[in-house]
C-alpha cells in the first residue's frame, strides 16, 4: 500500500509541471480565444459581448473563403506529395549503404532552417528581375511572374509556394518513415527473400503494412502544419496579390495585428482549431491501424 502511494506521488510530481505548462500555455489561451471570438474586442478597450456576430461575418467574408480554400489546397497537396515523396525517399535510402547519411542530412536540412529566412530567400529567387528569371534571360526566355500571376484557373503563386513547402518539409516525413523502417526485424525480409520475394514486393507486403501507424502520424502532422501554414507564405507574398494567396493564418494575422480586430481574429483562430481537430480525428479514423511487434 505504501509503495502504491509512493508511486502515485512520484507520478503526480512528474506530471504536474507538464500539466501546469499545458494549462497556462495552451488551455487557458484557447478558452480566452473562444470568449474573445464572441466579443467585439480591439485589444485595448474592454471586450463587448456580441454573440455570434463575428462568426456570421466570416460567412460573408470573401477573403475568408479564399483563405479557407487555399488552406485546404495546402493540406491536400502536402498530404499527397510530402508523404508520398517522403515514403519513396525513405525506401530508397534504407536500401543503400554508401552515402546514406549524406543524402539524409541534405534532404532533412531545410526542415531545421528558419522558414522566415527561407521565405525571403525564395522571394528573391522568384523575383521578376532576379533569380530564375535572370537565368532564363540568358537563354532568351521571358520568365513568368512567379509570385504575382493570378490570371486563369491556376493561381501560379500558390503552386510555387506549395513546391517550396514540399522542398522544405519532405525531409520530416522521410525521417519519420526511416525511423519506423529501421525498427522492422530484418529476419522478415530474409525469410521473404528466401521464398523468392524481390525488394519491391518486400516493400509492398512487409514494409508498408508495418509502417501504417507512422503514415497516420505523419499525415496528421502534415495536415495540422498545412492548416497553420504562415511563415513561408507571409514572407513570399504576404497573402497577395489582391489576397489571392491568403491562408487562414495570414488572414488571422492581418485582422488581429493590422486592423486590431482581435475578436474577429479569435473567431478565425477558433475555426482553425476546429479544422485541425476535425482532420486529426478524420485521419485517425480513416487510417485506423494496429501496432505490430517488429
Amino acid at each position: 500500500m505504501d509503495k502504491l502511494l509512493r508511486d502515485k506521488k512520484a507520478i503526480a510530481v512528474f506530471v504536474l509541471p507538464g500539466f501546469i505548462l499545458f494549462t497556462f500555455v495552451l488551455f487557458i489561451p484557447i478558452v480566452q480565444s473562444v470568449y474573445y471570438s464572441l466579443c467585439d474586442y480591439d485589444g485595448i478597450s474592454k471586450a463587448v459581448f456580441v454573440g455570434f456576430k463575428n462568426y456570421k461575418g466570416l460567412l460573408s467574408d470573401k477573403t475568408m473563403k479564399v483563405s479557407l480554400k487555399n488552406s485546404l489546397f495546402f493540406l491536400i497537396f502536402s498530404c499527397i506529395t510530402q508523404l508520398g515523396m517522403g515514403l519513396i525517399l525513405a525506401g530508397l535510402l534504407t536500401n543503400i549503404n554508401k552515402g546514406r547519411n549524406f543524402f539524409k542530412n541534405v534532404i532533412y536540412m531545410p526542415c531545421v532552417l528558419s522558414s522566415a529566412a527561407l521565405g525571403l530567400l525564395w522571394m528573391f529567387i522568384f523575383s521578376p528581375k532576379l533569380g530564375i528569371n535572370q537565368l532564363l534571360e540568358q537563354f532568351g526566355i521571358e520568365g513568368p511572374l512567379w509570385l504575382m500571376d493570378t490570371k486563369g484557373f491556376i493561381i501560379l503563386p500558390m503552386w510555387v509556394i506549395a513546391f517550396v513547402a514540399l522542398w522544405q518539409y519532405v525531409g520530416q516525413s522521410m525521417m519519420l518513415y526511416m525511423a519506423q523502417i529501421s525498427g522492422i526485424n530484418k529476419s522478415l525480409y530474409e525469410a521473404a527473400y528466401i521464398d523468392g520475394c524481390n525488394k519491391p514486393k518486400a516493400f509492398r507486403f512487409i514494409t508498408l503494412p508495418l509502417i501504417k501507424p507512422m503514415i497516420a502520424t505523419a499525415m496528421s502532422l502534415n495536415a495540422i502544419g498545412s492548416l497553420k501554414f504562415f511563415d513561408l507564405i507571409f514572407n513570399m507574398t504576404e497573402g497577395g496579390p489582391n489576397h489571392k494567396t491568403e491562408v487562414l493564418a495570414t488572414h488571422l494575422y492581418q485582422q488581429g495585428f493590422k486592423f486590431f480586430k482581435y475578436g474577429y481574429a479569435s473567431a478565425i483562430g477558433c475555426v482553425l482549431l476546429v479544422l485541425c481537430l476535425f482532420f486529426t480525428f478524420f485521419i485517425n479514423k480513416v487510417f485506423k491501424t494496429e501496432n505490430y511487434e517488429m
